[in-house]
């Protein structure tokens, strides 16, 4: 049994894990892929911190920007550590050898991203989550931090409420394992898989640690709320930077009409541009007048992915764009500890709701809040591990229930395509679960989730082998995907508002009055979904 088992190997995982070795832990880092193909690789823009390099800046001016894009469903203490610990999380990744894009001065460059109120963004070019991601994993491989790459999570295991370890496939020999471990963060991720062929986010994005935890015992809140990202490729949705538009990229459509600032939050924007799409307008990114040199030198990666999945080039053509599900606000609700419900499980990052974002994340604070509420939760979960380690499972229920499960798979009947199932998943939720919603709409989604839940048993596997059955970890995942579909559903058509990135055609108005700074919660209670909302007016 190790002191601490962190699930995910991205930003905030490699964070808490460096932060709780360094606390005296013994720690581990679980993941499905490799550390180096984490969704974090993903993140260009940059991440926030009130440094005033460039202009005038300060934590308040930050944590005001923040709230105000959180549309009252913030928490402000919360915001406030966020914001203040943003200079150190900086010279934290500076130390370890980070390398950020520079002023003349030697100082670290900053660009202004949507939402913000002064230049606040610092950058490694456009690959800033890569660099951040691959200096993190260089320096966990240095400390001799223990790697388990690809085994995939299946379950929690929990008992009177205390976390004790995982149950999880072994991809390479295709067992199921049971790993113990005296706390667990989860930093797996967000879930916008559901989008899928919609969404900027990789195809193992599929909210495994968000459903494993629903079902452990965990709290889900805010599920509703889903950022879309103004600017994806057209006919790929690869994400196209917003550092492109804070660098003076214009939104046109095909008749070269300029209809948004450039620099609202991404709600905003993303509302714009499919207003427009709706009407028949195609969209464009217009970054031509900032010239080759300029390109080249801040926004290379931009310039490679318009050429190689649009045929255009950036500096002499319009880039064709649409809005795609990009972040999941919502997740496993935690305390100010970053401790979910059940007892030494932790989580940090995309699939946790710190209450930092609200409804609707300000661009450049998704990679601060893995940093610093990602080495949070390894030091508190290091000090859980100290404090209370002293702990064995009595049961292996939880693992021979998983053991059973994947073994029966391969008997499913598979009378039912559950890849063609997937891919309508992701075309109607991004129609009637997407930017715009209404009740008609969500309820019929709802309609067929449900039923895909009862079909589940007839669906199944092709490939029958052990080792690397991709067709098998991808059943499990659209198992999962379905469980929290579900959740975020019931979820939007509850909040009888539009508020952030929840915009309801039939509720256009933000109600303060009933839902103003009020929660929605999910849980589970013997396999049954409940939602409330926390404190309803």
């Amino acid at each position: 049994m190790t002191d601490l088992l962190i699930i995910g190997g991205g930003a905030a995982g490699l964070s808490a894990a460096l932060a709780a070795q360094e606390a005296g832990a013994e720690v581990a880092v679980l993941g499905k892929t490799y550390p180096t193909r984490s969704q974090s690789s993903m993140a260009q823009g940059g991440i926030n911190a009130a440094l005033g390099h460039v202009m005038p800046d300060s934590v308040e001016k930050h944590i005001e920007d923040t709230l105000k894009s959180a549309h009252t469903l913030a928490d402000e203490a919360m915001v406030r550590r966020l914001c203040e610990k943003g200079p150190d999380a900086i010279a934290w990744l500076e130390s370890l050898g980070t390398p950020f894009s520079r002023l003349e001065d030697g100082r670290i460059a900053q660009r202004r991203l949507g939402g913000a109120s002064s230049k606040r963004a610092c950058y490694a070019q456009d690959y800033t989550g890569l660099k951040i991601l691959h200096t993190l994993y260089d320096t966990a491989l240095k400390r001799g931090i223990r790697m388990l790459n690809e085994y995939f999570l299946l379950n929690f295991i929990v008992e009177e409420n205390r976390v004790l370890g995982i149950t999880a496939i072994e991809m390479r020999s295709g067992e199921v394992k049971a790993l113990g471990a005296k706390s667990v963060v989860i930093a797996s991720g967000g879930y916008s898989g559901l989008y899928r062929g919609f969404t900027t986010n990789s195809t193992a994005t599929t909210g495994d640690g968000v459903a494993a935890a629903i079902r452990a015992g965990c709290v889900l809140s805010d599920m509703e709320y889903i950022q879309f990202h103004p600017t994806a490729l057209k006919n790929s949705g690869i994400l196209i930077s917003e550092s492109a538009r804070g660098a003076g990229g214009k939104l046109v459509n095909a008749k070269g009409e300029h209809f948004v600032d450039e620099l609202l939050t991404r709600d905003q924007i993303a509302k714009a541009i499919w207003e427009q799409l709706e009407n028949g307008e195609e969209v464009f990114l217009d970054i031509r007048h900032l010239g080759e040199a300029f390109i080249e030198e801040n926004l290379p990666q931009e310039r490679k992915l318009a050429k190689l999945y649009e045929g255009v080039d950036p500096v002499s053509d319009l880039i064709p764009i649409k809005p795609v599900a990009h972040y999941t606000m919502g997740g496993i609700d935690v305390d100010a500890q970053h401790m979910t419900k059940v007892k030494g499980l932790f989580a940090a990052g995309e699939c946790a709701n710190a209450r930092v974002h609200g409804a609707n994340r300000l661009g450049g604070n998704s990679l601060l809040e893995t940093v610093v509420f990602g080495r949070e939760a390894g030091e508190n979960a290091a000090r859980f591990a100290r404090d209370h380690g002293d702990v064995q499972p009595r049961s292996s229920e939880q693992f021979e229930k998983d053991r059973n499960f994947v073994a029966a798979i391969p008997h499913f009947t598979n009378q039912i395509d559950f890849y063609e199932k997937r891919t309508f998943m992701g075309k109607i939720f991004y129609r009637n679960a997407g930017i715009l919603r209404n009740e008609m709409g969500l309820k019929g989604v709802l309609s067929v989730i449900r039923q895909m839940q009862k079909e589940l048993p007839f669906m199944g596997i092709a490939d029958k082998s052990r080792e690397y059955n991709t067709n098998l970890l991808e059943f499990i995942e659209f198992g999962n995907m379905v469980e929290l579909a579900e959740v975020v559903l019931v979820c939007a058509i509850s909040r009888n508002e539009s508020r952030g990135a929840h915009q309801r055609e039939d509720f256009p108005l933000e109600d303060d009055e009933k839902f103003g700074g009020v929660h929605s919660l999910s849980w589970k209670e013997q396999g049954t979904l409940c939602n409330e909302f926390e404190g309803l007016k």
